[in-house]
């Protein structure tokens, strides 16, 4: 296996580990994950009592890993473009089925009063212009693998793509292209540090394309949490970021936790999930994207094989499919 094939694998593996790995504790508060499970050291159910996992089997992912998979197709299959009005469709049709289990896991605020908006008859262009939250940045993963994040325009064009529907913001569309950029730069060999800096140029950039909302700066905030964890104590640095950083829904909360949690694991990808998981709140959206930036830089083979067989049985997934075709896209648009 060549390092970018297992990288790309580690990227997308990694995302559902972490998202897996926060399926039980999503929407629990840091002081509830502690009391219910102490410390959070593996796969668990998803508590009776949770409103939104109550009954997953342990190892199960969510909706974090289904879109992901959504956007990786609909790049696969139409020559690495995003329709907006596909995308729309396919979302939909996703929240359809998992209604039809029974599911409580659903789209999330931004998405779907975007696609509230389309089924009503709003023009993509205009149905995405209030979406600021991390929707968008969850399910991001695979452009980062289909497309190198140099030059940069280029790549913020297909990250904007991706965002159009749903999350066309200044926020969305910095979050989004933070995620992707640091997956696309340990696709193309790059360390840890090396997709902190890739992320935080790609978030400013990000931050100029478009609808103008008001909010913290994702860039800014990035390289904050990043240095805010550095050399603490693991319970000393969790208990900052849910305090300082914030691990909600919102992208000025979750997309800079997920970084904050990768230094404090200096990028160990097991690790940084796990943190992830303790953390509470969208700890399932954090955990993917960690895990995601995470598997990028490391590679499946850093994976525990355990976890990877987990993740295959539970979910009936199997991502090596995705990831050979999103390196085809990637080396189609290098040449």
């Amino acid at each position: 296996m060549n390092h970018q094939h297992d990288r790309a694998l580690g990227a997308l593996y990694g995302l559902a580990m972490g998202d897996a790995l926060g399926m039980p504790t999503q929407i629990m508060s840091r002081r509830s994950i502690v009391a219910r499970f102490g410390t959070v050291t593996d796969f668990e159910p998803g508590p009776e009592d949770n409103p939104v996992s109550a009954g997953m089997p342990a190892g199960s992912v969510t909706d974090d890993t289904d879109q992901a998979v959504i956007v990786g197709r609909l790049l696969t299959g139409s020559g690495g473009r995003i329709d907006p009005l596909r995308l729309a469709h396919e979302l939909l049709e996703w929240e359809r089925a998992m209604k039809a289990k029974g599911s409580f896991d659903l789209l999330g605020p931004s998405t779907k009063a975007a696609l509230e908006a389309v089924s009503r008859g709003v023009p993509p262009e205009e149905a995405g212009k209030a979406g600021a939250t991390n929707g968008a940045a969850m399910r991001i993963t695979p452009v980062g693998v289909a497309f190198p994040d140099t030059p940069l325009e280029p790549f913020l064009d297909r990250v904007a793509e991706a965002c159009q529907v749903t999350h066309d913001t200044s926020i969305g569309i910095a979050s989004a292209a933070a995620v992707a950029a640091a997956v696309s730069r340990g696709i193309g060999g790059g360390n840890l540090e090396d997709a902190f800096g890739a992320a935080i140029t790609a978030a400013a950039a990000g931050a100029e394309r478009g609808h103008w909302v008001a909010g913290a700066d994702i860039a800014a905030r990035i390289g904050w949490a990043v240095e805010l964890v550095r050399g603490l104590p693991e319970r000393q640095a969790l208990d900052r970021v849910c305090d300082l950083v914030g691990t909600s829904v919102a992208s000025q909360e979750s997309v800079p936790a997920a970084f904050a949690v990768l230094a404090l694991a200096e990028g160990e990808p097991w690790r940084a999930c796990l943190l992830a998981a303790n953390l509470g709140g969208d700890c399932d959206t954090i955990g993917a994207i960690a895990g995601a930036i995470a598997g990028a830089v490391s590679g499946a083979s850093a994976l525990p094989d355990d976890a990877l067989t987990t993740l295959r049985s539970v979910n009936d997934l199997d991502l090596e499919p995705l990831a050979k075709a999103l390196l085809t896209l990637r080396a189609d648009t290098a040449e």
